[in-house]
């Protein structure tokens, strides 16, 4: 979309829904509008329906962490207006306390989305059906998206031949965790490499 029609766009929506939107920034040809989290539910409405938008399609829902921030979290929402031939981005800063309205009755396609959010963040959606963990286990600690989150995780699961069944166990970790640089040897190495012995060594 070209960044006339953007302009436009965001012209209109603040025009209709300024009383909803932050603040719109225009960045990489993409239009990102910010809006509070108890907004969402009326101004994903208006987006819908509204004849000069026509978000008919929920692509994406996701959340980001910035765990330094009074408001943690970022959730962010991805519509798309087949009718309009455009895209949407909305953004909404969550505190870690914070409930945000699901917006399955507005779409959807939001079900599975928040579900996972939930799972990954640990962010709650009030009006939800069944917001509960999707992608983890039902007695998994943790939200392993956030930016705290162990690398290694709190438990390993492995199948025990003797007792027939999966068994859930502290991670107990073999060496000391090393943090890999994913360095190649040819960026890395202070050696000669095999075959390279004619190669001026390295001072």
């Amino acid at each position: 979309m070209s960044e006339q029609n953007l302009r436009e766009l965001a012209r209109d929506l603040t025009e209709k829904r300024g009383d909803a939107i932050i603040a719109h920034d225009i960045a990489f040809s993409e239009l990102t509008v910010e809006i509070a989290p108890a907004d969402a539910p009326a101004f994903f409405e208006f987006l819908r329906t509204d004849r000069s938008c026509l978000f008919s399609t929920l692509v994406d829902i996701t959340a980001v962490d910035y765990p330094a921030r009074e408001k943690r979290f970022d959730v962010v929402w991805h519509l798309l207006s087949m009718y309009r031939n455009q895209r949407l981005r909305v953004r909404a800063q969550v505190r870690v306390d914070e409930i945000v309205p699901s917006l399955v009755d507005v779409y959807p396609a939001a079900n599975w989305y928040e579900r996972e959010i939930f799972d990954m963040f640990g962010i709650l959606f009030s009006g939800h059906p069944d917001l509960r963990r999707l992608l983890t286990d039902y007695g998994f600690r943790g939200h392993p998206l956030r930016k705290d989150f162990p690398t290694t995780g709190f438990v390993e699961v492995r199948y025990d031949e003797a007792l027939k069944r999966v068994v859930y166990e502290p991670v107990k970790l073999t060496q000391e965790y090393r943090q890999f640089d994913f360095m190649s040897p040819w960026e890395g190495a202070n050696y000669i490499l095999p075959g390279d012995e004619k190669a001026e060594a390295p001072k």
